[in-house]
């Protein structure tokens, strides 16, 4: 169902209406548990409200992604459904991004958290 990877990034999570399954990377167990319960939140709503498969990912500089998908033949799944709640999310959850990116940052690019600001 999941891949660690897809299209050279690296998937955090991700969701699957059609088989009713959810997928959290074990790269980042390390997150505290309340990220990791409000991700498992976000992916799984998103794939009940708007169907179809629906995954967090992480760049190569450390920014998240959101990517959504459908089988050719799901009728259901609405596409402008889909991009408005990824707008949604973005707006209301920018500081659990930002934070996320800093994460992948410090943790798996070994950069020093600082290096923005200073």
């Amino acid at each position: 169902m999941f891949d660690d990877q897809v299209n050279g990034r690296i998937v955090l999570c991700g969701a699957n209406a059609y088989e009713q399954k959810y997928f959290f990377n074990q790269r980042f167990e390390g997150l505290p548990q309340s990220v990791k319960d409000e991700l498992h939140i976000i992916c799984v709503l998103f794939t009940e409200e708007v169907g179809g498969s629906f995954i967090m990912a992480f760049e190569e500089d450390g920014g998240v992604v959101m990517e959504t998908d459908a089988a050719e033949d799901d009728f259901f799944y609405d596409e402008i459904s889909s991009g408005l709640m990824v707008r949604e999310i973005r707006r209301n959850r920018q500081e659990l991004f930002e934070a996320l990116s800093l994460y992948y940052k410090v943790f798996l690019l070994k950069q020093d958290g600082l290096e923005e600001t200073g």
